[in-house]
């Protein structure tokens, strides 16, 4: 019996040390800074040279992957309007990438509400972009609600972080 006690705890040591890679989604761990928009798993190095245009990290840092609401908006604001308009000129000088658009909320409210609200955002967003000429099946929304928030904690200013709509970019027409 002692035996098979100390094979259990080697096998489940060593299958809980496997599992100990801290940069497996990306610089930062999962929704860390090296992840694509929120969605983790693909590393900065990947994103390519955010100076080449053609890059994703061009668009994720430079024309910008995320756009902010007021709370309990999915109203555009003109500052919104103006990074979206670049995303979708990117969007429609490379055919070739589709696109999933993330609705976030902040932790006020409850699940429902926020799953809803994310909706919305995304909806908006993708409407946008539909409006500037992207085609709409290269696009896709997704509501995480105040599921993945970018800031934990319980102030205006992680409120607000949170309240966003992301662009994360993919490979290949149609979602």
């Amino acid at each position: 019996m002692m035996k098979v006690s100390s094979i259990l705890l080697v096998v489940g040591a060593l299958a809980l040390s496997a599992c100990n890679n801290p940069d497996r989604y990306g610089a930062g761990g999962a929704g860390g800074a090296g992840g694509i928009g929120g969605a983790g798993g693909i590393s900065s190095g990947a994103l390519g040279d955010p100076n080449d245009p053609n890059s994703l990290a061009y668009f994720q840092q430079t024309i910008g992957d995320k756009v902010l609401f007021a709370v309990d908006q999915s109203t555009l604001t003109p500052e919104a309007q103006s990074v979206l308009a670049q995303q979708a000129a990117w969007l429609n000088n490379h055919p070739g990438n589709t696109a999933i658009i993330e609705g976030h909320a902040d932790e006020q409210g409850t699940r429902e509400y926020n799953l809803a609200l994310g909706a919305r955002r995304a909806s908006a967003v993708q409407q946008f972009l539909i409006s500037q000429g992207v085609a709409p099946n290269r696009l896709q929304t997704v509501s995480y609600g105040k599921e993945r928030p970018l800031a934990v904690c319980s102030d205006e200013a992680c409120y607000a972080q949170n309240r966003r709509a992301v662009t994360v970019i993919g490979a290949g027409a149609g979602v």
